[in-house]
């Protein structure tokens, strides 16, 4: 039996593709980077071009018709992986655009032959490939065709042991037609779409023999770094298996353990943790659903700031509000920024409008690592399928389950907020229908009680886990949120329509019973 040929991978130097790509760009390998004017592809390939480029391994970069090679370079400067003391040292530009226009593609051959053994170089760059085709479809019968230019191309370059990318403009119809495709190692196809005035960049791999990339679209953004990819989180038996071993512990819990404290995290309200049966279990989804003004914020908020009195640092990811808003009492917010000062918990706020589930996944992963969190808060998820771009609001609810589990999975606890309106005629507990993907669920509701408005707290569920079903009223002070009593002696609550209980009186009307006064003794 003969020994495997091992690939060595090379790093692209670009966040996330790597990943994407199942452990980076194979070496020497023939690659092609395509797609629609104005996506991405010259950045990204001058991008991996400037991470694997060195003295040992130079790259030649050449430019054809698509732009002169002086107002590409003054462009691609303002990013800052573009390093200006590297040009002609161990990168150099070759402009082409004479022998395209004027010759045909042997001549163009020729010429790259010629640069390539004068240089040796270790990556090459041809951008834009596509009007080498243009300029196959005008030459004569007798000149070189574009499919047979591309072979010798590619096996003059790996003979020459070259990583190589062919850059240029395709639509995805040509991707099972133009002969380049066929040629190619690697086909890196890059998209924009636009969707109700929202722009949206995704990448995705059609094509990397010899390795197993992520399947599926992946969105990226252009910033001053360059290209950044945030990897489409497929979960899979060991995500889904790590889940489950995570709510196992927490129902091992009520099972007779007790003492085991790091088995359950407290909520933040003493008297809510006796409601939940002992705290919530570590590793947990548990979801906070209630009316505007019921209180979510505050109650996540209490599990926070408990968390950091533990040294369970925390992460909040803020929708709605302004981070500096979070909290609502002036007291807290100081107390916030002190906590965020001392890095026991980090907040969140994401650009709006034109997020995706995997780039917040990734800045939620990012910061739990960071600070090696054990808590989280998502407030809320009404506020997060906002921030969404529209492309992706359509499989919302695909996208969260995939997000829970994995965060769970990574024996993170956390909390989500759903706005719900006080409805009389049915009980939800999300508008979203993802009530079922949650551990746990609180609910909040207001209630009206002798001409008031009255909070009132119960648990809904906890997986396998016993746990109150009492309704239970509740305020909020300047110290957070206080439980009250039950409202045992009401029936209908939740109708609208409460009524004191057969056989009971609301506490506010019972009265102390009257004593008869004592009798004086006769006087003799």
């Amino acid at each position: 039996m003969t020994d495997r040929v091992a690939i060595r991978r090379l790093p692209t130097g670009v966040p996330g593709l790597d990943e994407i790509l199942g452990g980076g760009l194979p070496e020497f390998s023939f690659n092609v980077i395509a797609g629609a004017p104005g996506a991405g592809k010259t950045t990204l390939a001058q991008q991996i071009m400037f991470a694997l480029a060195s003295p040992d391994r130079p790259a030649l970069y050449f430019t054809v018709v698509g732009e002169p090679p002086l107002k590409m370079l003054r462009y691609q400067q303002q990013f800052s992986f573009f390093d200006m003391s590297r040009i002609n040292e161990s990168i150099r530009y070759v402009n082409l655009s004479q022998e395209v226009v004027n010759g045909t593609l042997e001549k163009l051959l020729e010429r790259i032959i010629r640069e390539v053994e004068a240089t040796s170089p270790g990556v090459v760059v041809v951008d834009s490939f596509r009007t080498v085709s243009h300029a196959a479809a005008r030459g004569s019968s007798g000149d070189l065709n574009l499919q047979h230019f591309v072979q010798q191309l590619a096996i003059r370059l790996t003979s020459w042991q070259a990583t190589t990318f062919l850059v240029g403009e395709y639509q995805s119809a040509e991707a099972e037609e133009n002969p380049v495709f066929t040629v190619a190692d690697g086909l890196l196809w890059l998209v924009q779409s636009l969707d109700r005035n929202s722009m949206v960049r995704k990448m995705q791999i059609m094509k990397m023999r010899g390795q197993a990339p992520i399947p599926g679209l992946h969105t990226f953004r252009i910033t001053d770094d360059g290209v950044q990819v945030f990897p489409r989180v497929i979960v899979g038996p060991d995500a889904k298996a790590r889940s489950s071993v995570a709510g196992a512990k927490g129902r091992s819990s009520v099972a007779g353990a007790k003492g085991r404290s790091s088995e359950r995290l407290s909520s933040g309200v003493k008297s809510l943790d006796d409601m939940l049966g002992g705290g919530i279990p570590v590793g947990y989804s548990v979801l906070i659903a209630g009316p505007s003004g019921s209180g979510k914020s505050i109650l996540t908020a209490e599990f926070i700031a408990e968390g950091a009195r533990r040294d369970e640092p925390g992460i909040i990811a803020v929708f709605e509000k302004r981070p500096t808003a979070f909290s609502q009492h002036g007291a807290s917010d100081h107390r916030f920024a002190r906590l965020v000062r001392d890095r026991k918990v980090a907040i969140i706020q994401t650009r709006p409008l034109d997020l995706s589930i995997d780039e917040m996944l990734h800045e939620i992963v990012s910061a739990i690592r960071r600070l090696k969190a054990r808590r989280l808060v998502i407030d809320s998820l009404s506020g997060f399928e906002l921030a969404l771009a529209p492309t992706f609001r359509e499989d919302f609810r695909e996208s969260l389950y995939r997000m829970v589990t994995v965060l769970t999975g990574m024996g993170i606890t956390m909390m989500m907020t759903a706005e719900l309106e006080d409805s009389y005629t049915d009980l939800r507990f999300s508008p979203h229908g993802t009530a079922f993907l949650t551990d746990a669920i609180i609910m909040q509701r207001y209630v009206e009680l002798k001409g008031q408005l009255q909070r009132v707290m119960a648990v809904v569920k906890v997986r396998g886990s016993s746990h109150s079903k009492d309704l239970r009223a509740f305020d909020i002070t300047g110290e957070g949120i206080v439980m009250g009593r039950t409202l045992g002696e009401y029936e209908g609550l939740l109708t609208g329509s409460p009524e004191p209980a057969a056989g009971a009186r609301p506490r506010a009307d019972r009265k102390k019973p009257v004593r008869a006064p004592a009798k004086r003794p006769a006087r003799r």
